[in-house]
């Protein structure tokens, strides 16, 4: 299967995981202990995928430790603002009571009522899928790094693939519930959830054709997956970092639902046929050009030919 009919399967998936989150609380009793463990485990898998794959990848493509870092640093330094600009990330919107959390406003910033603090659901929307076109390049990135040799099944890109579908419903569940709280229709619900579904694969596409076309020396390629690194790690954090911080109940179970999310990135990354080794091909200057099949060999500081 070539990479751009994989990449699109990979985005209807996602697609229709967001369209499916914000309906999320009529198909499922979205309870906060059933909403944190996903969070954890989730977020558990983003960070083993940003640390064991993104980084990696983007390292020897970009042929530069530092400029790899400098990448991830600059993805996790906007995510943060966005965070502190749109309020994204604070998942915990009107939950079912599970006897788990009695309540849950921690008094310190933290709290879960959006509306209560007159954040408007447009300001979340525009937060969230901005980070969203950073989960399609993040995705985009990781099939045509893994594109051209034998991923496990062809399946290139699978960790990214399952950490950002995971990932969905909660960002989409969040914009429809506070839309809700605030007195908005369905009909206009389901527009914001449709506009926003559709953010991960055109920040796929453009990405993709955009890399395909423009970049003959995988540059574009290796910021893409830097940054991405960086995007990752802030919304893993962004998710775990509260839920340690402020939330005595439940800890085994989220601390175990993390670590799995952790062992799968890790298990995903140790299928047959999966490496991040990258050699250089001997030439000190100058690139050879190749066409965007992404057969990534003959660069210098950013060939990347993966043994399998």
């Amino acid at each position: 299967m070539s990479s751009s009919w994989l990449l699109a399967i990979y985005c209807v998936f996602v697609l229709a995981a967001s369209v499916m989150g914000g309906r999320l609380s009529s198909l499922l009793r979205m309870t906060h202990l059933r909403t944190q463990l996903l969070m954890s485990g989730v977020g558990g898998l983003m960070l083993g995928i940003a640390m064991l794959h993104l980084l990696p990848h983007a390292t020897g493509v970009l042929g530069s430790a530092s400029k790899a870092c400098s990448g991830a640093l600059v993805g996790l330094v906007v995510m943060f603002l966005t965070i502190r600009l749109f309020h994204t990330h604070d998942h915990g919107v009107p939950f079912e009571s599970d006897g788990s959390a009695v309540a849950c406003d921690h008094g310190h910033g933290h709290d879960h009522h959006h509306s209560e603090k007159g954040i408007s659901w447009f300001g979340l929307f525009f937060g969230l899928a901005l980070h969203t076109l950073v989960d399609g390049v993040a995705l985009a990135s990781s099939v045509l790094i893994d594109a051209d040799h034998e991923a496990w099944l062809g399946l290139a890109g699978l960790g990214t693939f399952l950490a950002v579908a995971l990932h969905k419903p909660l960002d989409a569940f969040a914009i429809t519930s506070v839309m809700s709280k605030q007195k908005w229709s369905s009909s206009a619900q389901n527009v914001a959830n449709i506009a926003f579904s559709l953010a991960c694969p055109i920040g796929a596409a453009a990405f993709y054709f955009g890399a395909m076309k423009f970049d003959a020396d995988n540059a574009f390629l290796g910021w893409g997956l830097a940054i991405s690194a960086g995007f990752f790690l802030g919304i893993a954090l962004a998710d775990l970092l509260p839920e340690v911080a402020f939330h005595d109940h439940d800890r085994g179970k989220l601390t175990f639902a993390f670590l799995l999310g952790v062992a799968i990135a890790i298990g995903i990354e140790n299928l047959p046929g999966h490496s991040h080794e990258h050699h250089s091909a001997g030439e000190p200057d100058g690139h050879e050009h190749v066409d965007h099949a992404h057969d990534h060999s003959g660069h210098d500081h950013g060939a990347h030919d993966h043994d399998h």
